[in-house]
């Protein structure tokens, strides 16, 4: 088959074979190409689509990003049930196998000091969103009593403020809390920025944004203890997503930041 090479991840070789039906972007099936002690794992991908150009111009439509960062994240899963890959960018495209070996040829030191530091390692990801309660329903327009002063007025907005900057104080403190807890079974940790709600489709504000990069070994407990925290402070809501691939931790290889429907939407380009 006839086309640019889409490259996923790199890894080093492995035995387990891939699922049968997987698919890639483009629905074509992932194989791999081999240099060294390293694999590349691909698929061709037309130039239509995924030439210099037309590539640019996708980027900016978001259903088709999204439909290939689906495809993306779906072979990085599936690889990493069968080895610890080290995810590429969303978009990673070379002209040809060669040039995917010249890629890992310039890359493979930085490729297995990285791969030495992820092997048997997984990513989880952990978030606490301060839900919205009756103090901040308050806050939306209602009939006023006609005979409600304007110093009872104010006495009712400093203490909805007030009410406010307690419950932010109180989710910052359990969400402190908690990292700290969760670094004691984690080998790195990355506090990412606050999820926007209009982007990420979360309710809630976002308090913590984290992600954990745990041996497979300690990964129970390190859910256990995720789970045993949830109903300790009525208001929030705690989020915990993977194990997936190390994205957060793979260093400038990986796609950026998880901007996405989870680790689906993540974006980049080679």
């Amino acid at each position: 088959m006839t086309g640019l090479r889409y490259v996923y991840a790199v890894c080093r070789p492995f035995g387990t074979p891939l699922q049968a039906q997987l698919t890639g972007v483009g629905g074509d099936p992932p194989r791999l190409v081999p240099h060294h002690d390293l694999v590349a794992v691909v698929s061709h991908v037309p130039e239509a689509d995924f030439a210099e150009e037309p590539l640019r111009a996708h980027l900016e439509d978001l259903d088709w990003l999204t439909t290939v960062a689906r495809a993306h994240q779906g072979v990085i899963d599936a690889l990493t049930t069968v080895t610890t890959p080290l995810p590429l960018r969303l978009g990673t495209v070379f002209r040809d196998d060669s040039g995917v070996r010249t890629m890992i040829e310039a890359r493979e030191e930085n490729f297995l000091r990285r791969l030495d530091r992820l092997e048997g390692r997984v990513e989880w990801g952990v978030k606490v969103f301060l839900e919205a309660g009756p103090e901040q329903a308050a806050e939306r327009p209602a009939p006023q009593p006609a005979a409600m002063s304007g110093r009872d007025y104010l006495r009712r907005r400093r203490e909805q403020t007030r009410s406010r900057e307690e419950q932010w104080q109180r989710a910052e403190t359990f969400a402190t809390g908690l990292h700290r807890t969760l670094t004691g079974f984690a080998e790195d940790s990355r506090l990412h920025a606050p999820q926007n709600p209009t982007l990420s489709g979360h309710s809630g504000r976002n308090v913590l944004n984290a992600a954990y990069l745990v041996p497979r070994g300690e990964s129970e407990a390190f859910v256990e203890q995720v789970e045993r925290t949830k109903d300790d402070s009525p208001g929030l809501r705690v989020e915990l997503t993977g194990p997936w691939a190390a994205y957060s931790f793979a260093g400038e290889e990986a796609a950026g930041e998880e901007a996405s429907g989870e680790k689906a939407g993540r974006e980049g380009t080679a």
